[in-house]
């Protein structure tokens, strides 16, 4: 009820508006906080401005509209449906948090079961909040790799990715191109990184694996936002790099490439991070992108039977959030797919243990570290080739198996150069749990696997 609409009624009546307005506000209350009771809660945390929101746009939609999907094809989940609500953070931590504090315990009677923050940075800064608020965060490709270790952080998800295994999927790929790891030696890799939390995580995995492989490890920041990269490139020429792992965001990228034109560093031996591998970040380049690679979690296209059914039942049908038609089946939009399917099927796994009904943070805690979405489920879900199985533990919060594509830019769309290259979850796991151990020491924290 409106302020306006309760001072017009407390004259009417002679309660006054104070009077009045606590009485109606007190009559509503309760009515209203039930209105969502039977729905899931999904609180979709935006950024469609700033200076990143063409990387959400078409994410966005790719998230709304297989949601869209779920509810008004399929019924629901199990016939639960999902209540989306938007806050915008425009991709400051600020703002996200703001929206954390806001949805974290559900809205209008529909529960929370885990929030996906959409911000490495975030991520980060909810930690100690998700841990004493007991709420999952999951951050399907940009989660911290030292929450793989569920002991020590039972609300933090990294699914499917994260920088170190990148990292590791680089070298491979780089390897493989040199004849092999023995002939690693003497190679030099530079890393051009956003100069934040996300762009320095690859830093330390780096380090180990050029004393593993005897390769040269080259870092090089660049400031936020990266319009100017002149002197980085210049570096990379001084230094007679052999290949440059771009771990750019936004602007950075394009403008990345299009230096290394002007220096004359070939695109074909410049190998971008997942977040540097959309058609956003090499069309802007024109031809200097041409040849370019990336890495590729979220692989482009519309040929995946999924992506086929929401073209037909959700975007031809006019329920989509997409507005550039163009951006259907790009590496964002499939992003968004892959996310919102990971939000779905832990939703199914939960209700399997606790019934068709909205779960919990807990109840979705316990799903989330339940998932086995493998070959047969994928098949099912008709997203053969879109997604690599993702199967977590108690222990486990990123997945059993970690794959990335590595694709190239032809000039126009992208391609890909491999199937899925796998990496080695034994060649970290000793430094991963050292540092969860090392957290859990400072934070106070006993490390105690989850039960079922």
């Amino acid at each position: 009820m409106s302020p306006s609409l309760i001072k017009a009624l407390a004259l009417a009546t002679g309660l006054g508006f104070a009077g009045f307005g606590l009485a109606a506000l007190a009559a509503a209350g309760p009515a209203m906080a039930q209105d969502h009771k039977n729905e899931q809660l999904y609180p979709l945390f935006t950024y469609r401005t700033g200076p990143y929101a063409p990387s959400f746009i078409p994410f966005g939609a790719g998230n709304r509209d297989y949601l869209t999907y779920i509810n008004e094809v399929e019924g629901g989940v199990d016939g639960v449906k999902i209540l989306i609500q938007e806050c915008e953070t425009a991709y400051t931590i600020e703002r996200g948090i703001e929206c954390y504090e806001r949805y974290k315990n559900g809205y209008d009677g529909a529960p929370t079961a885990a929030i996906y923050p959409h911000s490495s940075g975030l991520d980060v800064a909810l930690t100690d909040k998700a841990r004493v608020d007991k709420v999952p965060i999951v951050s399907p490709g940009g989660g911290q790799n030292i929450a793989t270790d569920g002991r020590v952080f039972p609300y933090q998800y990294p699914l499917i990715f994260d920088y170190w295994s990148e990292a590791q999927i680089i070298v491979d790929f780089i390897a493989q191109k040199s004849g092999g790891y023995d002939k690693l030696k003497g190679v030099k890799i530079a890393t051009l990184y956003h100069d934040s939390g996300y762009g320095r995580d690859t830093i330390e995995p780096l380090g180990i694996l050029a004393k593993k492989y005897g390769f040269t490890d080259i870092q090089i920041p660049v400031p936020h936002p990266g319009e100017q990269q002149q002197a980085q490139w210049q570096q990379i020429r001084s230094a007679g790099a052999d290949w440059v792992f771009l771990r750019g965001w936004g602007v950075m990228t394009p403008v990345a490439i299009k230096t290394a034109a002007r220096v004359g560093f070939p695109a074909d031996r410049i190998i971008g991070d997942i977040w540097s591998g959309s058609e956003d970040d090499a069309r802007p380049a024109g031809s200097a992108a041409k040849g370019y690679l990336a890495v590729s979690v979220f692989p482009p296209g519309t040929d995946y039977g999924i992506i086929k059914t929401l073209k037909e039942k959700i975007v031809d049908a006019g329920k989509s959030d997409l507005k550039d038609k163009a951006k259907f089946g790009t590496v964002y939009y499939n992003y968004g797919v892959i996310e919102a399917i990971t939000f779905v099927e832990a939703l199914r796994v939960g209700h399997k243990k606790f019934g068709n009904r909205p779960l919990t943070a807990e109840e979705g805690r316990w799903a989330l570290e339940n998932l086995n979405i493998d070959d047969k489920r994928i098949a099912e879900l008709r997203a053969k080739g879109l997604i690599s199985p993702l199967k977590t533990s108690p222990a486990n919060h990123k997945g059993e198996t970690v794959a990335a594509k590595i694709i190239q830019w032809d000039g126009k769309s992208w391609t890909a150069l491999t199937d899925w290259i796998k990496a080695d979850a034994s060649l970290f796991a000793e430094t991963i749990r050292a540092k969860a151990a090392a957290y859990a020491q400072e934070k106070g924290i006993t490390p105690v696997a989850q039960t079922n």
